[in-house]
């Protein structure tokens, strides 16, 4: 394993890439770092550390760790994600065929997308920034302290301004790892911000046991735990269930041609953690609201109070919701991206065919109800990874942030960008990191 990471830096295409990968994450949090003007940082440290568990907490995870700093950041890669949710429901329901025509352009169509998806990101960050700003400086505090110095027009147009003018770097940043780099660069992001937070963590569990606040026993409960819902995301993440498919046998000229056996992998997670990130986008809305609104009332109802009350996270209400959210985004992730039609069509016209099942539709047929199924299991284990953390704090009292959507996210992209690293070493003719088989990622073998 050592041995494969030093191979790493002798293939110099390889080392560039890890290189530049490894200087934007760098550059990018140093950019969580620097504070926006005219903001109490002490008013801000005790909000978070009294709804660090709640939305904010989860705003913040997006964020890495930028919004409780009230950094140039803090709106985080955010709207760029509800960005492309909103892009993907106008593809996936067919509600513009402008978009539609876009998608079966090949790559000129693929540039046009990402462009407007820009354009929307550039918008929802100006509305959302307008709606954080605007937020901050009402939002009371525990220790009654107001966040913002000095709330003035111009310094609203600046914060506004600055705010946005962060997102859209975060969003080029990710874009040139894409690019550039190894990964998902987007992906990346997100996962420095979770990582950076785990040393911190650990340290304040340290700190509990040696208080005596923690007894050892309990601490190695939870990290038994940790570790078995790791394993188990892991094998979630990489497992396949694999369609055999036969070539028939083709005489051209005096050679035989075909007759061999291959198979068509369908991931059992095929949406990874796109589903909860979908999820908590639409699922924190009523929520930024409410708790942007305290006091929001309509016709003498108390409306934010309400929704605080049903939504509050760990509630019965939040729970089935969320992981309602979970299941349908995983089913419409796989709609809008894996097609039986245009695969049965292909091994129809490459002279292939499932054993036992006619070329042409009646393929179509199997392969999409082989697809319910493997994804109806695939969503109900990231639902239930998605809410586990709630009822963890809520039934044994952890006393940090476990989230199952980080864990998620760190296992995905760990997968995804150890299977690309692999790759390049296996195309340079070095080992990979294992000795037999390959790390797969959550998309290393769909095509």
């Amino acid at each position: 394993m050592l041995k494969s990471f030093a191979d790493i830096f002798k293939v110099p295409e390889l080392r560039k890439k890890v290189l530049f990968t490894l200087f934007i994450i760098i550059a990018y949090r140093i950019g969580a770092t620097i504070p926006i003007p005219g903001i109490n940082s002490e008013a801000v440290r005790s909000l978070f550390a009294a709804h660090n568990n709640g939305l904010l907490g989860f705003l913040d995870m997006f964020s890495g760790g930028a919004l409780n700093k009230m950094s140039v950041f803090s709106m985080g890669i955010m709207p760029y994600i509800n960005a492309s949710i909103i892009m993907s429901l106008m593809q996936g329901a067919h509600v513009m065929p402008y978009l539609d025509r876009l998608a079966k352009e090949g790559e000129q169509g693929r540039k046009k997308l990402t462009q407007i998806t820009r354009y929307g990101t550039l918008i929802l960050g100006t509305a959302q920034s307008f709606g954080l700003t605007m937020a901050i400086t009402k939002m009371p505090t525990p220790l009654g302290l107001p966040i913002v110095v000095d709330s003035s027009a111009s310094w609203i147009a600046l914060i506004v301004m600055t705010l946005v003018a962060g997102t859209v770097l975060i969003m080029w940043l990710g874009e040139q790892v894409t690019e550039r780099g190894i990964g998902n660069g987007i992906s990346l992001i997100i996962f420095a911000g979770i990582v950076e937070r785990l040393p911190h963590a650990f340290l304040s569990i340290v700190k509990l046991v040696r208080m005596e606040e923690l007894s050892m026993l309990f601490v190695l409960a939870i990290g038994f735990i940790v570790i078995a819902v790791l394993m188990a995301v892991i094998w979630i993440e990489t497992a396949q269930r694999k369609i055999p498919i036969h070539y028939a046998k083709k005489m051209i000229g005096r050679k035989m041609y075909g007759g061999q056996t291959s198979f068509l992998p369908i991931k059992i997670d095929q949406s990874g953690v796109i589903a909860v990130i979908f999820s908590l986008a639409i699922l924190s809305a009523p929520l930024t609201v409410a708790q942007f609104a305290p006091n929001w009332t309509v016709w003498g109802f108390p409306l934010s109070k309400k929704i605080m009350e049903l939504f509050n996270s760990g509630s019965v209400l939040y729970s089935l919701v969320y992981m309602f959210l979970v299941i349908f985004f995983c089913y419409f992730y796989n709609s809008i991206s894996f097609n039986p039609k245009d695969l049965a069509e292909n091994m129809k016209k490459s002279g292939g065919f499932i054993p036992g099942i006619r070329p042409g539709d009646p393929t179509s047929t199997y392969i999409q109800k082989v697809l319910e199924k493997v994804t109806l299991g695939g969503a109900l284990f990231v639902a239930c990874i998605a809410v586990l953390p709630d009822y963890l704090r809520s039934s044994m009292g952890v006393p940090f942030f476990f989230g199952g959507t980080s864990l998620l996210i760190v296992v995905g992209v760990s997968l995804d960008t150890i299977g690309q690293i692999e790759s390049h070493l296996i195309m340079c003719h070095y080992e990979g990191f294992m000795k037999e088989g390959r790390v797969k990622g959550r998309w290393f073998n769909v095509k």
